[in-house]
């Protein structure tokens, strides 16, 4: 199933930033609760073992609430306000307890909670639906979290805003002055990438998880449920840089919350790029230094192109363009694949945007090895 956001190719006015102490805050819960999927914030991992016995049990209970999924209103709004961490719990405070509950109940039950979209507050009555809560509340360790969720939903909010206000006080309150700029920096790259390029130039960035198709003017991604959504100046799409959502992009489709789409920060992605080895280093260098092959990929890079249809592009024979094809595949910066009649040619994600970073490493004498 697929969540599809239909946006104009000249996007950038249906689209607003973002970022979230608070929502940061939950992120870096769930890099907590799933290490193994998150490498580079190991450091983080080791550094929060000194948190309090205490916080950390209510961090285990609580798992559900970020593990996979965390409540949408958490999701920053598009009037591009950026709020402290207290004023935006204060706002939390103030939600409709109707929302919270289902909220919450959609993260202890899993996604889909009832049938269709998985969203309607009537599935909350659905004795199949409590006793799953029931039971994913004993799993989490406290059993009382299914009735204070569907009985007392403000009490509910209420013990996990307390959760997040110590795990603030411990711990993220000194972290977020040090990642807040690095967002603030990645709102600015990606203003000038739409700028320069377009809003579908930054999207392209976020494959394999996002799925741009500019030519028919729509996003998709695949999640547990189906999704139509048109983006309009008065239905924006937020984009919103995060540190801790790394390696993944979180995504919310549903009402009343804003629209929203969380990527990985561009600091954060250039330290997750692989570094590349010194002889294979030399290999693409070497497959880079020439026109003919860097006007190939430059189409290639904008939709995988067959030989047929790259040669009278480039201006040379199809024999002389699978000469250069075979080049690039060989230093790994181009793949192919066949559809029907034709072998389709495709840049290999990542390998040209690691380039800059292997190349710095080797200069300043980094222990790369083969």
């Amino acid at each position: 199933m697929t969540i599809t956001f239909r946006i104009p190719a000249s996007g950038a006015e249906v689209v607003a930033f973002s970022y979230s102490p608070s929502m940061e805050a939950v992120l870096s819960l769930h890099v907590l609760v799933e290490p193994k999927h998150h490498p580079v914030h190991h450091a983080w991992v080791r550094a929060m073992r000194r948190l309090s016995p205490a916080l950390k049990r209510e961090i285990d209970v609580f798992s559900f609430a970020f593990r996979s999924y965390f409540p949408e209103f958490f999701f920053p709004s598009p009037t591009g306000e950026l709020l402290g961490f207290e004023d935006e719990v204060r706002r939390l405070r103030s939600l409709d307890p109707e929302l919270v509950r289902l909220e919450f109940a959609v993260a202890l039950g899993g996604q889909p909670l009832g049938s269709g979209s998985g969203r309607d507050p009537a599935a909350l009555d659905d004795p199949d639906v409590r006793r799953r809560l029931d039971e994913r509340a004993g799993a989490a360790g406290d059993q009382r979290l299914a009735t204070l969720l569907l009985d007392e939903p403000d009490a509910m909010l209420e013990r996990f805003l307390r959760l997040l206000e110590r795990y603030w006080e411990e711990a993220f309150s000194q972290e977020w002055r040090r990642v807040e700029p690095t967002l603030a920096d990645s709102v600015a790259e990606a203003g000038c990438q739409i700028a320069e390029h377009g809003l579908y130039a930054l999207l392209r960035g976020l494959w394999p998880e996002v799925r741009s198709e500019p030519e028919a003017g729509r996003v998709r991604l695949e999640r547990p449920h189906e999704h139509d959504v048109e983006i309009t100046p008065e239905n924006q799409l937020v984009l919103a840089p995060s540190t801790y959502v790394w390696p993944h992009v979180r995504v919310n489709c549903d009402g009343p919350w804003p629209l929203g789409l969380v990527f990985p920060a561009s600091s954060i992605v250039r330290q997750a790029r692989p570094r590349i080895p010194p002889a294979r280093l030399t290999a693409i260098l070497r497959a880079l230094a020439d026109d003919t092959r860097l006007r190939t990929l430059r189409l290639i890079s904008e939709q995988p192109r067959s030989t047929q249809e790259l040669a009278p592009l480039v201006g040379i024979t199809e024999a002389g363009l699978s000469k250069q094809l075979r080049v690039l595949s060989e230093a790994g910066l181009v793949e192919r694949r066949r559809e029907g009649y034709y072998v389709l040619y495709r840049l290999v994600q990542g390998q040209v945007a690691a380039l800059a970073p292997s190349l710095e490493a080797f200069l300043h004498a980094n222990d790369l090895t083969d």
